[in-house]
């Protein structure tokens, strides 16, 4: 019989044998009384036909994989030539490589390539089909080396897994704020023990470095884990690949969020309680990549808004004319800079000051980071239609004083924006731009008039944050005057009564030699110039030059500052204020 009406039987078994057994009988390489006796068998301990058969020694490994190979016309692989550490395992779930006995050895975009030593076993090849959503291409093995790596790298996950978390882990209360609802199969794939256990010892482990984001990333060889400490990316861990879609798959319960759905970005919030007393939350968020979900977890910590003001890091003069700014009855207060710059933080302690029982403040954020008793805050929703602008145009019928919007990103927010500050409400916001002047030619490109930006805006605040230096190893540097100058340094301030530090290392610090982080601001009230130049529609250099006229300081100017009182380190300023 040829191989190929051998691999077609081997297609459309009897139903007394499996695909395999019924291809070796019609091969005649053995008995069908024999062949029938392994299966009866094999089904009696609960073993599959093929670890049976080798079991019982009517054939070995090696044969039975070069009969398989030349049989069903596919190419056959030696595993011992193979590097197990380079092996996909993150692309199939663990439970199938276990239970079907396959190894997927590479992944490459939507083709997937499978180790196998029964590739008659088409309940397997559908089950990592349906589970992968690739394409699926096998490989013959022998049997006794491919369960010998199987083996060998679910023991490798469990010892990694517990080497990363220890044995005298104590298990927080993890939650969303509420019980999270579960199907029974949805339980089954989340509760692994030492996933749970790692998942919570990594959140512990970030806040106490003080973390401000947590990044989860697989690959296709590895799987690692980021805390962003500082401002700073640090690889923390790079647990078994194996483990990402099961750690993905908790972190997504626990978070409200979709486990079946793989294919779209997902947000959710959870809650880690610490203590009776003290919960985090933190704000999650999910992305498809190559080789799986790339999960971001933003750590929200309330208590940074009630810290005050002064903790933020403003000069007097600067926390002054801030401080002047929020007590006006109407008006538009914008704070600009990038992603992470603490903008957020900067709002909600002005809010925190605001936030008294004879006011009525309302926020509408995308979404809520840090929540505030006595402040109405709304979690805009753009595929229910709750955007921005509509948020905005509920406040006004709300009867509010002071609006705080997320972020003016369009003209119909900034235009519905600027009438509240008009009709006696104080506005604050953020806009996403380099320096204060070029905020107010942002507000123009957008389209926003410039008689109703000069008559509404009050005051911007640019910022950024730069890291502190430890003070247990912060050492003194001598700088050429030069270079001093050439960083933004006036004559008159190098009169030798203070020194640059430079970053040391120490335990404190973890041999960062920065350990925290502080504010460097520029403040620019609206004067009655500077209000003249956007109604002349003068650019952002025009504006710029006026309030350095008024005494505003750049972001530079004002990090210098830090330099000198020795809170900084000068490369820190240079790098963050970037003129």
């Amino acid at each position: 019989m040829s191989a190929t009406s051998i691999a077609a039987s081997a297609s459309t078994p009897s139903k007394a044998l499996p695909g395999l057994a019924h291809a070796l009988v019609q091969a005649e390489l053995l008995p069908r009384t024999l062949v029938e006796q392994i299966h009866q068998r094999g089904q009696e301990t609960r073993s599959s036909f093929i670890a049976t058969l080798i079991g019982s020694g009517s054939m070995n490994a090696p044969d039975l994989a070069h009969w398989v190979s030349k049989t069903f016309s596919l190419p056959l692989l030696d595993l011992d030539a193979f590097d197990p550490t380079r092996l996909a395992t993150g692309a199939i779930d663990p439970k199938i490589i276990q239970a079907y006995k396959v190894l997927p050895l590479l992944k490459r975009g939507n083709r997937l390539v499978v180790a196998t030593a029964d590739p008659a076993d088409h309940e397997a090849e559908d089950k990592i089909k349906f589970q992968s959503q690739a394409q699926i291409e096998l490989v013959v093995v022998e049997y006794d080396k491919l369960t010998r790596i199987i083996e060998q790298a679910g023991q490798s996950a469990s010892s990694q897994i517990s080497a990363l978390v220890g044995e005298d882990f104590d298990l927080g209360d993890l939650s969303d704020g509420a019980e999270p609802v579960e199907t029974k199969d949805q339980a089954n794939e989340v509760d692994d023990a030492p996933v749970v256990r790692f998942l919570q010892k990594m959140l512990i482990d970030a806040i106490n470095m003080r973390a401000s984001d947590l990044h989860f990333e697989p690959f296709e060889h590895f799987y690692r884990i980021r805390f962003r400490v500082d401002g700073e990316l640090r690889e923390i861990a790079q647990p078994p690949a194996s483990i990402k879609e099961k750690l993905a798959s908790r972190i997504k319960v626990i978070s409200k969020l979709d486990i079946a759905e793989r294919r779209v970005p997902q947000d959710g919030r959870m809650k880690l309680r610490i203590s009776p007393e003290k919960s985090i939350d933190f704000r999650v968020s999910t992305l498809p990549t190559l080789y799986g979900e790339k999960i971001v977890m933003r750590i929200l910590d309330s208590s940074s808004a009630k810290l005050g003001i002064d903790a933020l890091g403003y000069e007097p003069e600067e926390r002054e004319k801030l401080l002047r700014a929020i007590h006006r009855p109407y008006g538009m207060i914008l704070v600009t800079g990038p992603t992470g710059s603490g903008k957020t933080v900067s709002l909600y302690s002005c809010l925190n000051i605001l936030n008294q029982p004879g006011v009525n403040i309302s926020t509408a954020e995308d979404p809520a980071e840090i929540n505030l008793p006595g402040i109405n805050q709304v979690n805009v929703n753009e595929k229910a239609g709750l955007t921005f602008a509509n948020a905005l145009r509920a406040f006004l019928r709300q009867d509010p004083d002071i609006i705080m919007v997320g972020e003016i990103r369009d003209l119909e927010t900034a235009d519905i924006s600027i009438k509240a500050a008009q009709t006696g409400h104080l506005v604050l916001s953020t806009v996403h731009t380099n320096d204060a002047p070029t905020t107010l030619t942002r507000l123009m490109n957008m389209g926003v008039p410039a008689f109703n930006i000069a008559s509404s805006v009050i005051l911007i605040t640019a910022q950024r944050l730069a890291r502190k230096l430890c003070t247990q190893c912060k050492t003194p540097v001598d700088l050429p005057a030069q270079t001093l100058l050439e960083a933004g340094f006036r004559e008159e301030d190098l009169d030798g009564s203070w020194k640059p530090y430079k970053a040391g290392k120490c335990n404190a610090c973890g041999g960062s030699g920065y350990k925290g982080r502080v504010g460097i601001y520029q403040v620019m009230p609206i004067t009655e110039e500077i209000q003249r130049i956007i109604l002349n529609h003068g650019t952002a250099m025009d504006i710029a030059q006026q309030a350095r006229k008024e005494g505003v300081r750049s972001l530079r100017e004002s990090g210098l500052i830090k330099v000198k009182l020795g809170v900084t380190s000068l490369e820190e300023i240079i790098a963050v204020s970037n003129e």
